[in-house]
């Protein structure tokens, strides 16, 4: 029996942005580039210029647009994109001169963002996200509606929209499915809240924070054995997941993974995402992990900071882990990172090293937050005794006829629950 190869076209992609007076980074195109690929196209050319401020009409000037066109038929070029977000006026007077599909930054996380959502509340929030961003637009609606999964750059991003009466059918359904899509969304939103307040009761909870691709991942199956899904490629991971963090002294803590955050994440995607990032929100502790092997490092510090300030989260108590310091040349780089950074920690969560002192950092962290009582629960309490068992240090218990006495350090957080069997309502 014959099998048939399909062969797999990847789009031919240019990538055009500016460079202005302040300094930016050495490779101004690099992370784009990483974004493009990660849609699954190839990066042909990349074309960089420098100016204060963007043109009006087409973000760069006539001059470099001139240039672009005269190279997209000789280069076979699909799709021309921009490290930045272009105006609906910019995309039409590009698309027009330069004969070719013309997309930005936001329109192609986006397309990244609709490829990796996999449950059905990540999907909901991708497609809310990308009709927001399209209503103004008035721009290949019809696409958006109907298509969870953008796929490559082709597909989706890459259709025209229909005629000018047909747009204002469009609209209306577009703005009838954006209303419906916030009103599932506030109803897993609600959800959200409930069972994450829910387990903050009775357990301290730290989220992984950092920039896409900075090892979270990675670091959440090095400390949990959680076996997720650890991909050297932006942004997959799109959902949060929580496992059980057991520290070598006997503690434990909740432990959640989060979405990647990348330079300028569309707003769009920070609101319709707010449900899945309310793990770092209600979190006691945040652990920043940061690629110290990246030269960006410090701009992905402020990038994340800058989300972080979006969802109402910047003030939380945070630990920055530098990771992967294993990739780093010389031990100078750490010192130079820890100098800026004094109370950050280097470790390697794909080697372990470093991992040790982490806990026992959390440790220290959780034993302050503990308080040492002696409590005389009766047998017939077994789901309390049991959620002692879990989620307390018990350090000496006696077990009677009638009652258990026990020595335990808990959480502040549980001490209502204990009150009545201390024997004073003191506390």
């Amino acid at each position: 029996m014959k099998q048939s190869h399909k062969t797999v076209y990847l789009e031919r992609a240019l990538l055009a942005g500016i460079l202005d007076g302040d300094a930016g980074p050495a490779e101004p195109l690099e992370e784009l580039t990483r974004l493009v690929e990660t849609a699954g196209a190839e990066v042909v050319r990349k074309v960089v210029q420098k100016r204060d401020v963007p043109d009006a009409k087409h973000y760069l000037g006539s001059g470099k647009v001139g240039e672009i066109g005269a190279t997209l038929e000789d280069e076979k070029i699909d799709v021309v994109i921009f490290d930045n977000d272009l105006s609906a006026a910019q995309v039409r007077n590009l698309e027009k001169d330069l004969k070719c599909k013309v997309i930005d930054r936001t329109e192609l996380i986006l397309d990244i963002f609709a490829t990796h959502a996999r449950t059905q509340q990540a999907k909901l929030q991708v497609e809310l996200a990308q009709l927001e961003y399209q209503l103004p637009r008035l721009r290949r609606m019809w696409t958006h509606l109907g298509q969870q999964a953008g796929g490559a750059i082709g597909g989706a991003i890459g259709v025209r929209g229909p005629g000018e009466k047909q747009l204002e059918v469009d609209r209306r359904v577009a703005r009838h499915r954006v209303h419906e899509l916030k009103k599932e969304i506030a109803l897993i939103e609600k959800r959200k809240q409930r069972e994450v307040r829910a387990r903050s009761l009775d357990n301290y909870t730290v989220s992984l924070v950092g920039y896409t691709n900075a090892g979270k991942s990675t670091l959440m199956n090095a400390l949990t054995g959680a076996g997720v899904v650890a991909e050297d490629r932006l942004f997959s991971t799109l959902d949060t997941r929580t496992r059980l963090w057991k520290l070598p002294d006997g503690s434990k803590v909740l432990l959640s993974d989060t979405v990647g955050f990348i330079r300028s994440l569309p707003t769009a995607l920070v609101t319709s995402f707010h449900a899945t990032l309310e793990e770092v929100v209600q979190a006691d502790l945040l652990l920043h992990v940061v690629d110290a092997s990246d030269p960006e490092s410090e701009r992905q510090i402020g990038a994340v900071e800058d989300v972080l300030a979006k969802i109402g989260a910047k003030e939380k108590d945070t630990l920055i882990l530098f990771n992967k310091t294993d990739r780093l040349r010389d031990a100078v780089e750490l010192t130079l990172l820890t100098r800026r950074h004094p109370d950050a920690l280097g470790i390697s969560a794909r080697t372990g090293e470093g991992l040790g002192e982490l806990a026992g950092r959390m440790a220290k962290i959780l034993s302050s937050r503990l308080e040492e009582l002696d409590v005389e629960i009766p047998q017939s309490e077994g789901r309390l005794l049991a959620d002692l068992a879990a989620n307390t240090m018990v350090l000496s218990r006696e077990d009677g006829l009638e009652n258990v006495k026990m020595k335990l350090r808990a959480p502040r957080r549980l001490l209502w629950k204990l009150r009545k069997f201390t024997g004073s309502d003191s506390r």
